[in-house]
């Protein structure tokens, strides 16, 4: 497997021109992000994981995790690299000053995740979760609970997790059976007992860390049906005392691990509550009001799953280049020396190798344009903070497709080199495919898109958005009127088309609004590096602007016959007949 290099240049120019990390450290709370400290950071994160975390990453394909008498055992060095991470300090990055965090923008800790993942995509689910736990007890917990259990996340001493899913609840979490009783008196009075099981939870239990702090959905007596009557705990692997020591061992355990297609290192645990009857749990905001809690983490979770979009799309791009580099095979078409040249200069592997640079680097600019409105939104910018959760199903959705397709593409590359494990192309195919699927669905994504996110204020934040690009894009064609498709579409959805018109169009539609924002902030990014931004990239960045903007944005416009084109034609067969 070819060694990882980090893409700081682009990484650097991602974040100052679409994340516009000026701005944000022109703030009071985000001052601290000046361009040596900016640097600083990027490059030290890179060459952590570059030299730390990616020597991991076949190893932890191949042996995978695995769960010995009720632990979950990682391969040599996973331990070491976890604790040199939490020593550097790498998972405080954007957590909050208070708790022992550095306070910086959220642009800077998407640039911490994206190089750990692009150097061990499985390791990394590790301090994606627990980021997403911070926030959402930074956001919902108690004064109590953020003084017990925000220091020693934030430092990643202890990991968290999320707990939704269940056998019979999957994307509908409503459907969830996990209860939670109050405990009346004694020691533990005021909390609950949980008991239940969930499925699918990612590194649930392992040894990396002190102790892990899982985040479940559960009801509680009498309960709402449905997803009104869920309710958010705090259960800790370990009980954990006022001082914040750790207790006794929790009533709760790993009951088996998943054999997954992909992402063997990352432990994906049944875990069981309450064998015993004393699994001990702690409120997490009001009753009932779990699922908008866990939606802080899921939103964070959904950016950060995108993210991975891009992460194993500059993995597999640097295999295929090296690969193409060093195999040769045939003669250059139409050359008259027919000496065999590395396939690297054959048209077709060129263009091939062309679109991974060029989608990765437009899910690069994509996902850093939307942490940068995140981190506005947390200033105070409402406009801002809309525009974010508008562009959060478009870096989820289209970043992790587009990071399956660049793997595939990836694949293709070695030829039949590619379909043999040994080569590594295939793990990051089989990494990548779990994306699109968890932190819901990318269909679930383009459903939010249409029924919820268009009507932002109206519509007037999505047509906002599009109306920007617009007025960027008069001297580039198709991006243009891929913008004012993307609007006009937008408004037909919104006033004319039928719930299930607008489902059955939500897909192309999301990937149209993805490609032009992504273009969009491509075209920025190439305008900067005219005007003397990055001179490192003055020869690369024009060339993969191109080509985005000459294949990508065409490719995308023509979705819009689909998007449009209504449901009536997905029920004209009946079920019965689909089978046969």
């Amino acid at each position: 497997m070819t060694p990882y290099t980090a893409a700081t240049q682009d990484q650097l120019l991602a974040i100052r021109i679409c994340g516009g990390i000026e701005e944000l450290a022109a703030s009071e709370r985000f001052a601290a992000a000046e361009p040596d400290m900016v640097e600083a950071i990027v490059e030290g994160i890179g060459a952590f994981a570059a030299g730390e975390w990616a020597p991991l990453n076949r190893i932890g394909d191949t042996e995978g995790a695995q769960l010995q008498n009720g632990v979950v055992r990682l391969p040599d060095g996973f331990a070491e690299a976890y604790e040199a991470y939490v020593e550097q300090g790498w998972n405080a990055i954007s957590a909050p000053a208070e708790f022992g965090g550095q306070g910086l923008p959220s642009v800077l800790g998407c640039n911490v995740l994206e190089n750990l993942g692009t150097a061990n995509f499985a390791f990394n689910l590790l301090p994606m979760l627990s980021i997403g736990a911070v926030e959402a007890l930074e956001d919902h917990g108690s004064a109590a609970q953020k003084a017990l259990y925000m220091p020693r996340l934030v430092s990643g001493e202890w990991s968290g997790t999320m707990n939704l899913t269940e056998p019979q609840a999957g994307s509908d979490v409503g459907a969830l059976r996990t209860t939670a009783v109050p405990i009346e008196d004694g020691e533990h009075a005021g909390k609950y007992r949980i008991t239940g099981q969930k499925i699918y939870i990612t590194w649930g239990e392992h040894e990396l860390a002190r102790n892990i702090i899982h985040l479940v959905l559960a009801r509680t007596p009498g309960a709402p049906e449905g997803s009104r009557g869920i309710s958010l705990f705090v259960v800790p692997k370990y009980l954990v005392n006022a001082d914040g020591s750790l207790g006794p061992k929790n009533d709760l355990r790993c009951v088996s691990l998943e054999h997954k297609l992909g992402i063997n290192a990352s432990p994906t645990c049944v875990m069981s509550y309450g064998d015993n009857g004393d699994c001990i749990g702690e409120l997490v905001g009001a009753e009932n009001r779990g699922l908008a809690a866990m939606f802080t983490m899921m939103n964070s979770a959904r950016i950060n799953v995108g993210s991975q979009g891009v992460q194993i799309a500059e993995r597999a791009l640097q295999q295929a280049v090296h690969y193409a580099a060093d195999r040769v095979q045939s003669a250059r078409a139409g050359a008259p020396d027919r000496t065999a040249v590395p396939i690297i200069e054959h048209p077709d592997v060129r263009r091939m190798l062309m679109r991974m640079k060029a989608l990765t680097e437009g899910m690069r600019a994509l996902l850093y344009y939307t942490a940068g409105q995140v981190d506005r939104g947390t200033l105070g910018n409402e406009a801002a903070a809309l525009r974010g959760e508008v562009l959060v199903p478009l870096i989820k959705a289209w970043g992790t497709d587009t990071g399956v397709e660049v793997a595939s593409i990836g694949v293709q590359v070695h030829g039949g080199m590619g379909f043999v494990e040994e080569t590594g192309a295939a793990q990051h195919y089989r990494d990548a495919r779990i994306a699109p699927i968890y932190e819901g669905t990318n269909g679930i994504q383009a459903a939010d898109l249409v029924t919820r996110k268009l009507g932002f204020e109206s519509g007037g934040v999505f047509a906002a958005l599009m109306a920007d690009i617009a007025r960027d894009a008069t001297d580039e064609p198709a991006l243009f009127a891929l913008a004012g498709d993307c609007a006009a579409i937008g408004v037909w959805m919104r006033d004319e088309a039928s719930l299930d018109d607008r489902l059955a169009g939500s897909v192309p539609f999301c990937e149209m609004c993805a490609v032009a924002v992504a273009g969009w902030q491509m075209l920025r990014q190439k305008n900067a590096v005219e005007a003397g931004a990055a001179t490192s990239l003055a020869a690369v960045k024009p060339a993969t602007t191109r080509f985005f903007l000459d294949h990508i944005v065409p490719e995308a416009a023509g979705l819009k016959a689909s998007a449009v084109a209504g449901a009536s034609g997905l029920y004209e067969l009946s079920a019965l007949q689909l089978a046969g």
